[in-house]
């Protein structure tokens, strides 16, 4: 256990893709979702390739739904079809940047913890990959082995620093010499909870949030597998990055955002 952590958000700041979206097919193909959901899920990712953050509103609506997509479905199963498949649809699209920066934080003597809407199921497999074990991510209620369409506790926005902040008061963190990296503005409140924010890749609204914070803002762009390091371009040293100012929860939220723009439109 560290003296510190490092909180990193895990889609488009460690991970090039939505960590849940990116287990469509294979659900799709064992039954647990419809067609009709991985056309949807497809859409989602493409719009989460090229989109921002998302509104407490939408995320709520995207809590919802996710909630009631999954109702029914074996926890077993799920696991089974993550584990089988992540190697092949996650593991590529790990930043090599992100990866160096996690070694370094972790060489330093700091936890890293994974902090992401996606399911507990998934992210936690996915900080294994990385050689991460502590997880903030939401939780499912389970009866009998099966989701029960209730969410026990949503990762995402304000909700994130309720995890952090109880991590910290159960290790003894000091959030003041603490670090975060995401992506979204909807994770303002955890940049803000440490003393050590930087944004990474960030979104329009959040770059002008760290640019008016004096932020550092990493730019992480070779998504490559675990296995091949960085050699020509390394990733910035977390000392190096302070001199300079260092779902398929967020991928649905931003189609549910983008299809209500052009409804209203």
């Amino acid at each position: 256990m560290g003296l510190s952590a490092a909180f990193f958000d895990l889609d488009k700041t460690v991970i090039a893709k939505s960590s849940a979206l990116a287990f469509g097919r294979p659900f799709y193909r064992d039954g647990l979702i419809s067609r009709r959901d991985v056309v949807k899920s497809a859409y989602a990712q493409l719009m989460f390739r090229l989109g921002g953050g998302s509104d407490e509103q939408t995320m709520s609506r995207t809590r919802d739904y996710l909630a009631a997509l999954s109702k029914g479905w074996r926890v077993e199963q799920l696991q089974q079809i993550v584990a089988e498949t992540l190697e092949e649809l996650i593991n590529p699209y790990v930043y090599a940047e992100a990866a160096t920066l996690i070694a370094e934080h972790q060489a330093a003597g700091r936890d890293v913890v994974l902090v992401s809407a996606s399911g507990d199921e998934m992210v936690r497999p996915i900080g294994a990959l990385l050689g991460i074990t502590d997880v903030i991510a939401t939780r499912m209620s389970i009866v009998d082995g099966r989701y029960s369409g209730e969410v026990e506790f949503y990762a995402a926005g304000p909700s994130k620093v309720v995890g952090i902040r109880e991590l910290a008061a159960e290790r003894g963190y000091d959030l003041a010499e603490c670090y975060a990296y995401s992506d979204s503005v909807t994770d303002l409140p955890m940049l803000e909870a440490v003393g050590h924010p930087s944004a990474v890749n960030p979104d329009r609204a959040l770059r002008r949030a760290a640019v008016e914070n004096s932020w550092p803002i990493l730019e992480f762009r070779h998504p490559i597998p675990l296995s091949r390091r960085l050699r020509d371009r390394p990733a910035v040293p977390v000392a190096a990055a302070l001199s300079v100012g260092v779902g398929a929860a967020i991928g649905i939220a931003i189609y549910a955002r983008h299809r209500r723009t052009k409804t209203l439109a």
